[in-house]
Formats: structure tokens, sequence, C-alpha cells
């Protein structure tokens, strides 16, 4: 007896099947439905399988044109899942079409996965003639590859959205922690709210706080920009000119000034004082030249200061002392605009605004305006070791658009004074040390 099976999309095809393959004569012993499988198993319909049996006898009344007519006839409809299954013969495998395009679309998919590396042992895919249970089994495993990786993919997507959306928080809270220790420091609301209005956007697309601070410390520094220090450009003397308010240590930062080029940098250095409203000023800048070796001149008139520095011109720096002032005197204010502008364009002048780092920022732009009226001056900042807020160093300085030059911190001559270090100011300013 020969027994065979036949799958079709109706009860009345897969019979069909069975009667075209065995002859007419055929018994059909069982029906069943078979449900589909693989990854494409959503785009198939049910099938039916039916076990179908022969006698010997009766196969053998079939010709062999007939067989091979009936065989040739199947192999256009026949799916690779049927085949031959005799209890206690030989099994027999008829021949196979072409593949299928699913069997071709498993094929390409599961090469795509071995060339990106999912999996770890590349698959052969086995010739059509394969049997149905191994190329089910085959799409069953590869349908699990797929839903296993569309899963972690999708995973590591919410994953990654969650973390995109826990770093822009943690950037806006670190953003706001900026700027309230910007306000600490006192720099001015206006001017912090221009800083924080970049990093907002840069927040805002999840970027790490290492490069939050990086930027912000940045934009800081181009800010401040570079300082400018006394330079000597060309022969003669350079003659600058030290003004500002009663109090802020303009005798003692000149003294510190004239220390540093004379002793580190071997000039010759000579004091003017115009201070002649406080004897204690001139007496105080007389015992520095004394110290230092250096000339000191009294000048009581514009017209002196020109003869004065007429007679130093071997010196290569003329330090100017003027009188401090209240920004609300105008009679002084005269005075000393009259004072620093007297030189004619031949020599060098500059003017250095001295103020003190503890004064608050609605007075330093009072000054800053009265004195810009008559001077286009660099800014010293003095007593930084009186204040632990350094934000009116940069306030001043984007207010008025002037250069910073030096900052002291005590009344050490020659210490206590350095070119305005940007980078440690920007430090002091994000709240470091």
């Amino acid at each position: 007896m020969t027994i065979n099976k036949f799958q079709g999309r109706t009860e009345s095809e897969a019979i069909e099947r069975a009667k075209k393959e065995m002859g007419p004569d055929v018994v059909i012993m069982s029906v069943k439905t078979v449900k589909p499988k693989g990854m494409f198993r959503a785009f198939k319909g049910m099938a039916y399988e039916v076990t179908a049996a022969l006698e010997e006898n009766e196969l053998d009344k079939m010709s062999t044109k007939s067989l091979t007519e009936a065989k040739e006839s199947q192999g256009q409809e026949t799916k690779p899942e049927s085949i031959n299954l005799a209890a206690d013969e030989k099994i027999q495998i008829p021949a196979v079409a072409a593949p299928s395009r699913l069997e071709e679309k498993a094929e390409m998919v599961l090469r795509q996965l071995q060339k990106q590396g999912n999996d770890p042992e590349p698959q052969q895919i086995q010739p059509p003639s394969v049997q149905s249970s191994a190329l089910e089994e085959r799409l069953d495993s590869l349908q699990s590859l797929l839903e296993d990786r569309i899963s972690a993919e999708k995973k590591n997507q919410e994953e990654g959205l969650g973390t995109k959306e826990e770093r822009a928080q943690e950037g806006f809270s670190f953003v706001k922690m900026l700027y309230q220790t910007l306000l600490d420091n006192e720099v001015h609301e206006k001017y912090a709210n221009q800083i924080l209005d970049e990093l907002e956007k840069i927040s805002s697309k999840g970027s790490n706080i290492d490069y939050i601070l990086s930027h912000i410390y940045q934009k800081l520094v181009l800010k401040f920009g570079q300082p400018k220090p006394i330079e000597f450009q060309k022969a003669g003397p350079k003659v600058a000119f030290f003004i500002g308010p009663t109090g802020v240590g303009k005798t003692t930062t000149i003294a510190k000034i004239a220390s540093r080029y004379k002793v580190d940098e071997g000039k010759k250095v000579a004091f003017l004082t115009a201070d002649t409203y406080r004897i204690a000023a001139t007496e105080q800048l007389r015992t520095y030249a004394n110290i230092l070796d250096m000339s000191l001149t009294i000048v009581y008139s514009p017209e002196e200061v020109k003869d004065a520095v007429r007679n130093l011109s071997d010196c290569d720096l003329i330090l100017v002392d003027t009188a401090g002032f209240s920004h609300k005197n105008t009679a002084q204010c005269e005075d000393v605009k009259n004072l620093v502008s007297v030189l004619s364009p031949d020599y060098q002048t500059e003017v250095y605004l001295v103020l003190s780092a503890t004064t608050k920022y609605r007075d330093l732009q009072d000054m800053c305006n009265i004195y810009q009226t008559f001077a286009n001056y660099k800014l010293i900042f003095t007593k930084l070791d009186e204040t632990s807020c350094y934000g009116n160093l940069l306030n001043i300085h984007l207010y008025s658009g002037a250069d910073l030059s030096y900052v002291t911190y005590g009344q050490n001559v020659p210490d206590d004074i350095e070119v305005f270090d940007t980078q440690k100011i920007v430090k002091k300013l994000l709240g470091g040390d």
C-alpha cells in the first residue's frame, strides 16, 4: 500500500490533487485543516491536507506515461510541502517546482541578517527540495529572529528617547543653576539672560553637563576679551593717566605698576602727581619714589603737565596720578578733563579708569558715564580681596565697552597686582575657586 499526503486551499482541491497523483481509485483516509506557519503566516490562508492510500496493484495499472504527465502537472501546483510517505517502503519524494516567492524572500532576509552580523553562525539555505517541516522550521526561526531584533530596536529607541529626555531635563536644571550662580555673583540680569539664551537652545537638544559648562565658560571668556596692559610701541615716553573716584586706591595701584616696570622690566619710570587736594596722597607717592629710586614731579595745572613731560622725555614710562573726585562734582571733573587732554597727539598717552570692585553697579555706571565724556579709558579694578562677587567686572566691561587692564587684591607693593586674568575671573563667576 502507498500512502501520500496532499494539500490544497480547499478540501476539494486537495482531493483532486490526490486523484491526479494516485488515480481515481485512491482512498481518502483523512482530511485535516493545516494552519499557516512562518514569518509570512499573516499573508497565508488556511490549507487542507488529505491523506490518501492506494493498493499496489492499482498503482501498477497506471501507465508510466500517465504517471509522468500527472507528476508534471502536479509540479506546477504542488508546494514543496508535499511529500510521499510509505508505511513500510522507501519514501518517495515527488519532483518539486522552482522555489516560490515566499522561499526567495526568506532566503534574501536571512542573507541580509547574516551580513549584518545578527546571526553568529550563518545558516545555509537548503535547496528547493527541502522537506516541508524543515522549511517551516527555518521560517519560524527567521520570524523569531526578526521579532527579537524589532523588539530590541524598539526598546533601544524607547531607552534612547528616555535618555535624551533625561539629558535635556538635567541640562535644563544645570542651566538654571548656572543662571542663579551668575546672579549670586552680581552679574546683571540683562547680561546673564544674554548668556543663558544660547545655553537654553543647547540644553534643549540634550547636551550633557560638561558640554554646557564648557560652552558658557568659552562665552564668558570671549565676552571679557583680551586684557590691555601698558605696552610700548615706539621710542619716547609713554604717558599713562590714572583717573577715578576718591578712595579706590589709585596711588597704590600706580606704585605697583611702577615697581613692575622698573624692577621686573628695567624700564625708566617717573611719577607725576596732580593730586594736590590730599597732602597725604603726595607724601605716599614720594615714599614710593624714594624706595624705587624714581623722580617725582608735582604739577598744579595742565600747562605744568606739558612742561614736566617734556623734561622727562628720556623716560620710558610716566605715570600721572590725578585727584579723586565725586562724579557729581562737575568743577573737579572739568579740571581732570583738561589735565588728560593737554598733551598733543605726538605723545603716546593712555587713560586708566580705576574703580573698586566693591562699588554698587548703579554707581559704577554713573562714574563710567561721566568719565566717558572726556576720555577713552581702560579699566583697572581694585579691592578684589574685599569682595566675593565679581559680577561688576563683567557688567562694567559690557556696559562701557572699555578694555580691562589690571586688577589689584591687596595693599602690598609691588605685589597684589596682576594683568586681568580672564580665565580665573570666569571660574569665580561660575562658582569655582
